[in-house]
């Protein structure tokens, strides 16, 4: 319980980062965030601790009493907006391509899915997020060194660099809680973020 994840929000109520409960409570505790409830009302730690509790929610015990576990925090300092680029590199790749290799269509365990240039190195193909998808191993030793179409082979999706999104700061083990979606709505992100004409 002490591990399973924490939304964070920045001051203006914007995905920064997923961490832990127990992080999120040494937040709270140094008055570095707030909590948030259903209702979208903030609390500090000692309103928060102060909050009853009911069957269904989640809840830890401390000594003499139990502590409602906050799922979403806002930090009260920090005003920055995450980097919007997402970074090239394995994780994400898979993450993109949901382990699902790109020519067959089947999903994999990680371990058994590997990265293959759609045009080859030999052949002037670069490393770069529109070149780069996941394929399985025996796709992979199908395809070889030639252009999917030479062995008769289609991607499902054409290869991109993915936008911004807070799902890429999970790890495939952290699932979206129901009380993270009013903020991770890319279409409030959006609208709060679009640069206005003057």
């Amino acid at each position: 319980m002490l591990n399973s994840g924490v939304l964070v929000l920045n001051r203006a109520f914007f995905p920064v980062h997923i961490t832990s409960v127990r992080r999120a409570f040494c937040l709270l505790y140094a008055g570095l965030a707030r909590a948030i409830n259903s209702r979208y009302e903030m609390f500090d730690f000692q309103s928060w601790s102060e909050l009853s509790i009911h069957t269904s929610e989640e809840a830890i015990g401390l000594v003499g009493r139990m502590i409602r576990v906050p799922r979403v925090v806002v930090l009260t300092a920090y005003d920055r907006v995450p980097r919007r680029n997402v970074r090239f590199c394995r994780r994400n790749i898979f993450g993109r391509d949901r382990n699902t290799c790109q020519y067959c269509g089947k999903a994999f365990p990680t371990n058994e899915l590997n990265l293959d240039h759609v045009i080859p190195r030999s052949r002037g193909g670069k490393t770069t997020w529109e070149n780069i998808v996941c394929s399985c191993i025996a796709c992979n030793k199908r395809k070889g060194g030639e252009l999917p179409e030479q062995k008769g082979m289609r991607l499902i999706r054409r290869p991109a660099r993915p936008q911004w999104a807070p799902q890429f700061a999970f790890s495939p083990r952290t699932s979206i809680r129901q009380e993270w979606l009013p903020f991770l709505s890319l279409v409030d992100f959006t609208y709060w973020n679009l640069e206005l004409e003057h």
